[in-house]
């Protein structure tokens, strides 16, 4: 068998064992050590492997992980997050959905400090769904909302799968902060105008709430607010002014958390030691992960498959437009069965040569990349999103969760187009950087 048929078959192979639940690092790790062994020689398999995982551990960029894991474990545990939900319950509550908007915001600046889309919505589903079920919301748009909003985690900055494709397209990671910015915001603001328009039509969905809060009592609430965006604009301003880099920055935001934790008095030894703990956690199963999907790129240079798909696609005579939405549908399949950072992982090796090839802007296919992925986390069957909320929402039929994040998925495809047809969309807050 050619070197091309064993890559080819590797990859079909890697699909059939994340199909019957083979841990999708330890599929990809397994099919590229014995595709390199095949197509060059087990000496060979056994020395990428030994140099790999170490190349990896010892890479200076991507201690910027664990250090945003930090940052968001510590911001909900010193009840940052909560905060800023109860500001906007207050705030908000008598607009139409307002408990409802209330969640989107707060799940967007939590989302934010976190870097990632499973602790914002567990975290904003703990809060804000108990409070929108009493108040006679509806459980779908209660569990959507957390769902669909908990998404802008991996899109509004700083972001853990930016740091990802930053360093797999090899373009920089500040660039890619400043290009999630206006695409995250524009998202909630389309999730927040379709939740006023829908609770309009149907004030059953989200029954108004008395407004007979002391005006006094809500500006408490909102000064009260004050750590997570003085935490956003810390580690987003320093990247943007040059102070720190990405890497850097992170460090800096988590110290910023911490600093913040201890001078409001919420910083005791054993929150400190459960922040800890979820950051090892999180960040050692993220990491198995990406060592097999470095391996999996490996195999691909020993196999030549990226050259050919690219070549293959480029052969077609696609327009650039064409070939960015043919990758979409591409992606939104695969985002059906795949988790969002193994789907990323998975396709980075075998597209990135494809719009490389095509001359098409890698920061701008970044960030609908990134998309993608949020778009998967709320749809069928696997919806990793929708899953985590039901596992803190054991009464709510996992149906119900899904049916109420079908307007917010609808609002991300509409999201989509703009991206894919305004490219400055992304571009302009890049393009201000030089």
């Amino acid at each position: 068998m050619s070197n091309l048929g064993i890559g080819a078959t590797c990859v079909a192979v890697m699909i059939v064992l994340i199909a019957v639940r083979v841990h999708i690092g330890l599929a990809m790790a397994v099919v590229a050590i014995a595709g390199i062994a095949l197509i060059a020689s087990p000496n060979a398999a056994f020395s990428v492997l030994q140099m790999v995982p170490y190349e990896f551990a010892a890479n200076w960029e991507f201690s910027a992980v664990p250090m945003f894991i930090l940052m968001g474990a510590i911001a909900f545990r010193a009840g940052m997050t909560s905060e800023l939900f109860n500001a906007g319950r207050l705030w908000l509550g008598r607009l139409p959905g307002g408990l409802a908007i209330a969640t989107n915001v707060g799940s967007a600046g939590f989302a934010a400090a976190a870097g990632t889309s499973l602790a914002a919505s567990i975290a904003m589903g703990r809060i804000a769904i108990p409070e929108m079920l009493k108040a006679k919301y509806d459980r779908g748009l209660a569990t959507g909302v957390v769902a669909a909003a908990g998404t802008l985690g991996v899109m509004i900055p700083p972001s853990i799968p930016m740091i990802i494709y930053g360093y797999f397209a090899e373009v920089s990671v500040a660039k890619m902060f400043m290009a999630g910015i206006l695409p995250g915001l524009l998202t909630a603001f389309a999730f927040g105008l379709m939740i006023v328009i829908r609770c309009i039509r149907n004030p059953n969905l989200a029954p108004r709430i008395a407004d007979d809060i002391d005006p006094a009592e809500k500006w408490r609430a909102l000064a009260r607010t004050w750590p997570l965006p003085v935490i956003i604009v810390v580690v987003i301003g320093s990247i943007y002014t040059g102070l720190a880099s990405p890497t850097e920055s992170a460090a800096v935001g988590a110290a910023a958390a911490l600093v913040i934790a201890i001078l409001q008095r919420r910083m005791t030894w054993p929150i400190f030691k459960s922040a800890l703990l979820e950051t090892i956690e999180s960040s050692a199963s993220l990491f198995f992960i990406i060592i097999g999907a470095i391996l999996l790129t490996r195999l691909m240079a020993f196999s030549d498959l990226p050259e050919f798909t690219s070549n293959m696609v480029i052969g077609w005579g696609l327009s650039r437009e064409m070939l960015v939405i043919g990758t979409a549908f591409i992606f939104l399949l695969l985002g059906c069965i795949l988790d969002p950072v193994g789907l990323m992982l998975l396709a980075l090796p075998v597209f990135l040569p494809i719009f490389i090839a095509a001359d098409i802007d890698l920061i701008w296919f970044g960030i609908l990349f990134i998309k993608y992925i949020e778009i998967g986390l709320i749809t069928p069957p696997i919806g990793m999103n929708i899953f985590a909320l039901k596992s803190i929402t054991p009464d709510i039929p996992i149906g119900v969760i899904f049916r109420g994040t079908a307007w917010f998925f609808v609002m991300e495809i509409v999201v989509l187009i703009l991206m894919i047809a305004f490219p400055q969309i992304t571009l302009w807050l890049p393009s201000m950087m030089g």
